[in-house]
């Protein structure tokens, strides 16, 4: 599983997969996520054993973009992307592994904005980048069979290199949680659940209605996709338990975010466990500014 898109986990109940309900409160690796662009994978090539630098497209089934050399980036890449990596390639540290982060910026200040999150650091970064690694992949003989996990372990930033990884910790006591849960489990044994076609059309017309600052309406989503309203009723009480995460989780790091100067969160968090690995993410917040907001990438 290559890490190119995460599920909100409420999404992941239309088609009647159930497991995330025992994802809510099973033991695992929860980390912050970072709002930075674009991703950036690196580490050696299985096909070559060469060091890498690339985006998420080093994971193409076709027209696959991976890059040894400064030739190779100014081949596959233009703009600000290809000035990125001619950045990365120059200064990541040369590892055994494979690893995926958000970029966040150059070094040379103390703010910087990737995407829609400000973030606000308490010193002027030296370093000629900075990065947030996330996850860590394993691949045999071609990068296209990557197999995705949590990397597990905080990288050591160097003089050309900050690396961002804020201590998170997730409380051990969900009883709550687990009760919720629980009910839902109940719910599911009386609703119709959905084929994968129009789980995809439902979970567009949500990031539509998210977009344009609208209520998740059960009556008219159930009408419009001719589903259970059941099945939206049970994707919003899955939704209001992902918020109550919200309240056992504990995040120490040292940066301040910013969304339109206003001070909030991080992003959200990842969380993976055996059952899966899913975002914490308030959309009503952050992914409403995530589709409104004009980037300013450059």
């Amino acid at each position: 599983m290559k890490n190119t898109h995460l599920e909100h986990p409420e999404d992941t109940i239309l088609t009647g997969d159930l497991s995330v309900l025992d994802w809510f409160t099973a033991q695992g690796e929860l980390s912050a996520k970072i709002d930075g662009a674009p991703a950036i994978v690196w580490g050696l090539n299985p096909a070559t054993g060469n060091f890498f630098v690339g985006t998420k497209s080093v994971f193409n089934k076709k027209k696959i973009k991976i890059n040894e050399t400064h030739q190779d980036i100014d081949a596959n890449h233009g703009g600000i992307v290809g000035s990125i990596l001619h950045k990365c390639l120059d200064n990541l540290p040369r590892i055994h592994g494979i690893i995926q982060g958000d970029f966040i910026g150059f070094g040379g200040d103390n703010m910087f904005c990737p995407n829609t999150i400000s973030y606000v650091f308490p010193e002027i970064v030296t370093q000629e980048i900075i990065i947030a690694p996330h996850t860590a992949y394993f691949a045999h003989e071609d990068l296209r069979d990557a197999i995705a996990y949590p990397i597990g372990r905080r990288l050591e930033s160097t003089d050309d290199v900050l690396f961002v990884q804020p201590e998170v910790t997730l409380s051990k006591h969900l009883d709550d949680v687990a009760d919720y849960c629980k009910f839902a489990k109940q719910m599911a044994t009386m609703v119709e659940f959905t084929d994968d076609r129009t789980a995809t059309k439902i979970k567009k017309h949500i990031n539509a209605c998210i977009k344009d600052a609208k209520g998740i309406e059960e009556d008219e989503i159930a009408q419009k996709f001719n589903v259970d309203i059941n099945l939206i009723r049970l994707w919003k009480l899955v939704e209001s338990i992902k918020l109550d995460m919200f309240a056992f989780i504990t995040c120490d790091d040292s940066i301040t975010c910013l969304i339109q100067h206003e001070i909030t969160d991080h992003e959200g968090y990842v969380m993976t466990n055996d059952y899966g690995m899913y975002k914490i993410v308030n959309r009503d917040m952050f992914s409403f500014y995530n589709f409104t907001l004009a980037k300013n990438w450059s």
